[in-house]
């Protein structure tokens, strides 16, 4: 199958509306708040479709706590709106962020059986609370993964029956990429293509809906995939520009292309949009898409060897103590962005002190955040001599992943395993086991090659295949490092560390060609810095 996306932006921005089109609502009382076009149709009251209509907005662009409390009000207006509670249960369903909490789903069960009991007698929205009753209801004592792929089969049916029905078809496209996120990694991303083929079919005709270009993100967030939604990245922001997500989005394809400059301005855009909403909602309170937006960030900033801008950032999240919704995703970030600061400058001393703050967060909710403190201690301690520390930060890495192994969904387990066995490696070769120490690193750079990033993240904390290259350049095998730090750039293209290692493997292998395009390229990713690490790479 070939795929051509090149013509989003155009279409985006030159495609008037037609006629014969539903008309458009800014889907809130306040119309200056732009979230796109959606018009979802119901049989609802009149005088609740703008209202309906923005909360669909919301919900397309992830904003869930915002979008539950819209379809709230619709039902608060209208009490027989069966459809209203639909969107509260879907406000409550995250298909591609991973189970949600007791909490969440308590309430979205809840909303599922009142939207059922309400019986619509419209066929087409019977259609939809059953869809979602099939996660909540039907299938509510399965593992999440079935509730996901019960969810996905019901919309599919719904797609297929409906066909001119476009939020069917866009909810459709989602409900597959849920399946995709919550299955094993399947490198041929078919149901990923399955979805961008649903989502190219519904942008020709709306091409201001930010389901589809958001959608379109997440079909292609893989490096194999990514220039293919370069053009939906650039427009998404631009359709929905009032959500902190829709500005967020964007910057997963510009790090999986390496556009550090473009994912800066995304996430500043982003997160200073959360912080003045979490204002409004939650006074004194740090937003979770607001510190989500900051991790892409600090790894931007940590890539163009602006170390002023990434210490910026994680100062800022260090001074986080409450939070509007304790995520996950907020304690991904809380571990991940001083664990990049520290692990990227090669500070080795930093990374081994490093601490599970603050100790409001319910870090138990998420394991995998904890291993990322972990992973940065056990690193840190065996490059700095600290082999007592480094092994306790390794049992503590085991326990761990042996915990994820139980957990439905995204196989975080083997992201962790991948971190133990790059710390073992790191604690080998810091106890003169150098075999053993490649072995390591070799097995944890080739597992996870068959992994797939959760969109939590902008990347690994440190790439396994650089560290392993790292490793090879200590050891002395500067042709093989090299052909390590490339084969990482693949995957991670312009990393700092990774040019930066490339190039001197290829000066120490004689590669005076190649590192001479290697200097010329790490010259360009750091102009405009004037750290140490950017007086370094220009010095060479």
């Amino acid at each position: 199958m070939t795929f051509r996306y090149a013509i989003f932006a155009i279409l985006v921005f030159a495609t008037p509306a037609r006629a014969d089109e539903p008309a458009a609502h800014e889907h809130h009382a306040d119309s200056a708040e732009p979230l796109g076009t959606v018009h979802f149709a119901n049989t609802c009251a009149p005088s609740q479709s703008a209202a309906f209509d923005h909360a669909v907005a919301l919900l397309h662009s992830f904003g869930y706590e915002r979008a539950e409390n819209a379809f709230n009000a619709v039902a608060v207006a209208e009490p027989r709106c069966a459809m209203a509670y639909w969107g509260v249960a879907m406000s409550n369903y995250h298909p591609v962020w991973g189970p949600q909490s007791p909490a969440e789903f308590e309430r979205g069960q809840a909303a599922a059986r009142k939207a059922r009991d309400l019986a619509p007698a419209d066929d087409r929205e019977r259609a939809y609370v059953d869809a979602i009753g099939a996660f909540y209801i039907e299938s509510a004592p399965r593992p999440h993964p079935e509730r996901v792929q019960a969810f996905a089969a019901a919309m599919s049916k719904l797609a297929a029956s409906y066909p001119n029905d476009d939020e069917a078809q866009i909810f459709n496209a989602l409900a597959i990429l849920g399946v995709a996120y919550n299955s094993k990694p399947d490198k041929t991303y078919a149901r990923q293509k399955q979805a961008a083929t649903i989502l190219q079919h519904e942008l020709a005709t709306h091409p201001q809906h930010p389901g589809v270009a958001h959608y379109m993100i997440h079909s292609f967030d893989y490096p194999e995939l990514a220039p293919l939604a370069l053009d939906a990245a650039r427009a998404y922001a631009k359709i929905a520009p009032a959500s902190p997500h829709a500005l967020h989005m964007p910057s997963h394809i510009f790090t999986r292309l390496g556009l550090w400059h473009d994912s800066i301005a995304s996430n500043k855009a982003a997160a200073a949009t959360a912080e003045r909403l979490a204002r409004e909602t939650h006074p004194g309170t740090t937003p979770f898409d607001g510190l989500h937006a900051m991790d892409y960030l600090e790894y931007a900033y940590l890539q163009i060897a602006d170390d002023d801008g990434a210490k910026a950032i994680a100062d800022r999240v260090a001074q986080a103590t409450s939070f509007d919704a304790p995520t996950s995703t907020a304690g991904y970030a809380l571990a991940a962005v001083p664990a990049r600061y520290a692990l990227e400058r090669r500070a080795w001393k930093e990374a081994a002190a490093l601490t599970m703050k603050p100790s409001t967060f319910p870090w138990d909710n998420a394991p995998q955040t904890e291993a990322i403190v972990q992973f940065a201690r056990a690193i840190g301690a065996a490059r700095s001599g600290d082999g007592a520390t480094a092994r306790a930060a390794i049992e503590r890495l085991t326990a761990i992943e042996t915990a994820l192994r139980k957990q439905p969904g995204f196989d975080w387990a083997a992201q962790v395993k991948v971190q133990r066995l790059a710390a073992e490696g790191w604690l080998a070769y810091a106890e003169k086991k150098n075999e053993e120490a490649l072995a390591r690193l070799n097995e944890a750079a080739d597992l996870e090659d068959t992994t797939d990033k959760h969109p939590v993240t902008p990347g690994a904390v440190l790439p396994a295949r650089e560290q392993l290259a790292d490793l090879l350049r200590e050891l002395g095998q500067p042709r093989l490092a090299l052909a390590a730090y490339e084969r990482s750039l693949q995957a991670a293209p312009e990393r700092y560390n990774s040019l930066f290692g490339a190039a001197q493997a290829a000066h120490e292998a004689g590669d005076r060609k190649r590192e001479t395009e290697l200097r010329a390229q790490l010259a360009k990713l750091c102009a405009g810095s004037s750290s140490a690490r950017a007086r370094l790479a220009n010095a060479h």
